[in-house]
This record gives structure tokens, sequence and C-alpha cells, in this order.
């Protein structure tokens, strides 16, 4: 049976493991499918071009820039295979404004809307979510429909007790920005959530968009999980917050080795030639940022809220004591004037949502500092009160220090000025 008719069908009954490893070739001969696909972030178009491989995808956002870039082959955002994808290979893909009339025709839809943390309600702000789930409730309730963003544990089997949708499920992304189809094309794992008790029919529309993803990657052979949506949604928090944890780990070691003389490099290279703890990850910042592990980690603490637990909230608050640790650095040079060499905390990424150096430049400005960028993604001269530079030898020069997260060619000649922890110039 297709894919299609599995996703649409409300009466097929299968015997489904809870672990598989699909060979993606297997799914190539079935019928194209009608995937809509809210949100065109990292995450929504990914998803989208890698699903439009196969399937008739409309993308459907609320940006009309985003939609009249896409319909013309161009990514609103940096994202090398995205590029690629949109100007040279054939994809059945559109974009679109009209969310409802898109949601009506569509046998799968995905959401992949933004969940930023709310630090007043301690909690995601799954607003963006829930206005998607309403227009599908209203035009196509008996559709497929998957949550791609990150919620809280728990979240869909409580909307599924405010929406009437009986096909709803979740499953968690692990992707990077700048790198998302990539990660999308080779990806680590599938995981798929169904609820609690769901039926058999319900299981096999999660196999299907298992099968959907498999189709479109590169890889064979890739690990999936079916499980419940609670424990998916776990695995989502918990991975990020194990991530932070190993760069709050690596930066704590780099704050002992700056203040004690020792060669911070020498150090993490002993240590990660330990195939156990392995090279990855391990390359000192100011603090762990971008959009995903600061509000992630943050969600999952609150949601360790009444259970026992010490290592979770110490990784949150050893990010705020790290960022404090190089404004005191700086702030000891008695600088009149900051330049800070981007704003991005990832090389190829136009992205400075939740980035460290945020803060760290509140601080400084705080403290009575003249706070200057060089982000050449911004193209505006003030950016959140800051003045931006667009010359770089005008910005060097303006900068009694030059604050880097993150080296760049640019920097070669002003070392002298650049306080940075980049140990091994790269991510």
């Amino acid at each position: 049976m297709a894919i299609s008719a599995i996703l649409k069908n409300h009466c097929f009954f299968v015997d489904h493991p809870t672990f598989m490893k699909h060979n993606n070739k297997g799914f190539s001969g079935f019928s194209t499918m009608r995937i809509a696909v809210a949100g065109t972030g990292y995450v929504g178009l990914s998803l989208a071009v890698l699903l439009a491989q196969h399937n008739d995808v409309t993308a459907v956002d609320i940006v009309p820039n985003r939609v009249t870039l896409i319909n013309h082959g161009q990514s609103p955002i940096r994202d090398s295979e995205i590029e690629d994808f949109l100007q040279n290979r054939p994809l059945h893909l559109t974009a679109t404004l009209d969310g409802e009339s898109t949601y009506a025709e569509s046998d799968l839809i995905v959401i992949a809307t933004p969940t930023n943390y709310d630090v007043r309600r301690n909690d995601f702000d799954t607003s963006s979510v829930e206005t998607v789930l309403s227009l599908i409730e209203k035009a196509n309730p008996s559709a497929t429909v998957v949550i791609k963003s990150t919620v809280p544990v728990g979240y869909l089997a409580e909307v599924r007790k405010r929406f009437a949708l009986p096909n709803l499920l979740f499953s968690p992304e692990f992707l990077r920005e700048g790198r998302a189809l990539y990660d999308n094309l080779h990806p680590s794992r599938i995981i798929v959530g169904v609820p609690h008790g769901c039926s058999d029919d319900l299981r096999k529309r999660a196999d299907a968009f298992a099968g959907l993803l498999h189709e479109g990657a590169e890889d064979e052979n890739i690990p999936t999980l079916i499980i419940e949506s609670t424990e998916a949604e776990a695995v989502k928090l918990f991975a990020n917050t194990y991530l932070a944890m190993r760069v709050a780990f690596f930066n704590e070691l780099d704050t002992y080795a700056e203040l004690h003389g020792l060669k911070t490099e020498q150090i993490v290279r002993g240590i990660c030639f330990d195939p156990r703890i392995g090279q990855y990850y391990n390359n000192p910042s100011f603090g762990y940022g971008g959009y995903c592990l600061p509000k992630d980690t943050r969600q999952l603490l609150a949601n360790f809220s009444g259970t026992p637990n010490n290592l979770i909230r110490a990784i949150v608050e050893s990010n705020a004591t790290r960022k404090q640790f190089v404004v005191d650095r700086i702030l000891a040079r008695n600088p009149r004037t900051v330049g800070i060499y981007r704003l991005t905390m990832k090389a190829g990424s136009d992205n400075f949502r939740q980035s460290a150096i945020l803060d760290i430049m509140e601080s400084l400005q705080a403290h009575g500092a003249q706070i200057i960028v060089y982000e050449p993604t911004v193209h505006d001269d003030v950016y959140e009160g800051f003045s931006v530079y667009h010359d770089f030898s005008r910005f060097a020069e303006n900068s009694d220090v030059i604050l880097a997260n993150r080296l760049g060619e640019e920097l070669k000649g002003y070392e002298d000025r650049v306080y940075t922890r980049d140990i091994f110039a790269r991510d």
C-alpha cells in the first residue's frame, strides 16, 4: 500500500515494531503525497525540501518575503544544501501565505513553527503551534499531523485533549543551523512519538511518516524508533541538555586553565583522545547559545520541577557563570570601546537568536563600555541600540578590545587586541 494511502486510511492494521532499521530504497516506488509544512525556518524549510524530492509539498509561512524567495528558488536562510537544492534539484515545492486552504488539501501536515522560551511563564511559548492546530482542526481534522517544533515534555498528550485531531504525532528534530538539510539527508536517527494507547492505525501512520523521511534521505539503515510521544519529547530536551552540559564542561575547564596559566588546548587534546570522550563539542566558547540549547535546557529544568536534580540546574547556571567570567576578563583591560566581531554563534550561519555574545554585550555596556559591532549579515547601521560597522578596518581601528567568540580571517594582524577562547578555530 502507498504511503499516501497509509496516512489517509483509517482502518489499516499492522503489528508494529518499536525499533527498526529501514532501507530507504524500499520506499522509492510509492505514489506522491500532498504535504504541507508550516514554518520555513531551519527545521521547516529543510524538511520541505527533503520531502519535495518525491512528494508535492507546500511550505506555509506568515512572512511574505520568505514565500517570495522560496517560489523563486532562493533560500531565506543560510544553508548551503538548501540553497543548492532550491537552485539545482528537481523539487515539487511551492510556498504560500494561505495556510488554511493548503491544510484543507493536504494528506500530511508537518508543524515546524518557532517555540521560543518565555521566561515569564517559565515555559515554551507554543502559541504558534496551537494557531496552526486550530486551522487544521477547522480545515482538515482527519489529516495526519506531525509536530516537529520543540515542545515541553507531555505537550502532545495535553493538546490532544484540546483539539479534535485524532491523527496527531510528534517527531523531534536533531538539526544544526546552517546544516539542517544535510542532517536530514544523513540523519543520526529518526524518532516518531505516538500517544499512549494509540490505535494500530495511528502507529501505522507514524511508521509511514518515518518512511517518508527515509525516502528523502541519502543514507540507508537509519536507526528508527517509534515510541510514546512523551518519551520522544524527553529525548529532544535531554539530548540538547547533554550537549549543553558538554559545552559547559569544556568552558569551565577553559576558565580554570586561563586563570591558572595553563594551555587549554593541551588539556583538551589529552582528555579527548579517550575514545569514550571523543573529539567533538570540545572547543571553548563564551557560553552555549544559538536558538536551541538555551531554551531547551531551561525548559527541561522547568519540567524537573518537583523532581530531585543537581546536574540539570547546574548546566543552566554554568552558562551564566561563564558569560560573567568573560565580562570580567574584558573589563579588567579597562577598554573604552569593545568591538564585537560577529554575532553569529556558528560558522556558515546567519542566525544569532539567543547568541551568548548578546548577554555579554549588554553587561559590558551596563559597566560603561561603548559597544560597536561588526556583523556582515546585519545591513542596518544600528542593531538593538548598538552601532554596526560595515567596514572591518574601521571597526578594528575603533576597538580597544575585539571580542571574538569564533576567529575569522579578518582578525589576522589584530591578535594583540583580540580576546577569544576559540582554541581550535572551529565550532
